[in-house]
């Protein structure tokens, strides 16, 4: 099915993805996990999580495969691959999105984990939301990947009991490293949806760095901006839609960042906010 694993995709910590196809000629992802983690939990949690889950912004499981410690997992195949190659700072060859397809993928990414945490008849919480794991299909329609980090709760429990802190770091909500700041909900993929939507902002590389007080935190940087009735410039030759679409995204960021996650909005909140005027968006509190 993979050619002898010719055509690598992708890697990480999870293992490794190759391009296949399959027996009626649709291309295919294949992710063949590395050594099986906690008994292979991982590889359970992944196939126990996605086997359920049909929506047009979660990637879609074709099936897996299991042989002696070996495990693979079919996904469909996405050929924009993941969302970090078009906004990862550290490619300077990175290919550019315009604003309206970055709102149409925030948007996307926002109903996708939305529908985890309503949606099902569990609630899915995903742990690890971050560009790297938002694959684009030939339509650049976001499609969420990797539940190996996903917990199954009843959609009547809203506080999670976890033993170790898991995530990105950069991404991971700040109640999974101290417990001290608030309980663990759903609301810890709202946080990792702020990151990412920061990330994708990315004025920290084209404006911050044009600054004085470059080394300033950047969302410290963006309520300045805003309390200072200033404009959030996307670039210099940004219409007027396109200052309202960075307007709008960098307010719903800092809501979802906030600290303390009661003062986050769920992602259902966040979907009527990106979907709604940008006029009625209040700048949050600012933290101390």
């Amino acid at each position: 099915m993979t050619r002898g694993f010719k055509e690598k995709l992708g890697e990480g910590g999870y293992g490794t993805v190759y391009k296949g196809k399959l027996q009626s000629g649709r291309d295919a992802a294949v992710k063949m996990l590395s050594k099986p983690k906690a008994g292979g939990q991982d590889f359970m949690n992944e196939v126990a999580t996605i086997g359920r889950i049909h929506h047009v912004n979660v990637v879609g499981l074709v099936g897996y495969c299991v042989e002696g410690i070996k495990r693979a997992l079919v996904y469909d195949f996405m050929p924009n691959g993941s969302l970090d190659k078009y906004i990862s700072t550290s490619q300077e060859g990175s290919p550019l999105l315009s604003w309206q397809r970055k709102y149409d993928i925030i948007l996307g990414v926002a109903r996708g984990i939305g529908y985890l945490h309503r949606g099902c008849d569990v609630r899915i919480l995903h742990f690890d939301i971050k560009p790297h794991n938002i694959l684009l299909d030939e339509n650049f329609i976001p499609k969420i990947s990797d539940f190996g980090l996903a917990k199954l709760y009843p959609t009547d429990k809203s506080i999670v009991t976890l033993t170790a802190a898991r995530g990105t770091i950069g991404y991971v909500a700040p109640e999974l490293i101290s417990r001290s700041i608030g309980a663990i909900s759903y609301k810890a993929d709202v946080y990792s949806f702020g990151m990412l939507l920061m990330e994708m902002l990315d004025l920290k590389r084209n404006e911050v760095a044009n600054e004085e007080n470059s080394s300033q935190y950047f969302p410290y940087y963006i309520y300045d901006k805003f309390n200072k009735g200033k404009e959030i410039v996307v670039d210099e030759g940004a219409n007027d839609d396109e200052k309202k679409i960075a307007r709008k995204l960098s307010l719903i960021a800092l809501w979802c960042i906030q600290t303390n996650p009661i003062q986050r909005p769920s992602m259902s909140k966040v979907v009527e906010m990106l979907e709604g005027e940008v006029e009625v968006l209040q700048v949050p509190p600012q933290p101390l």
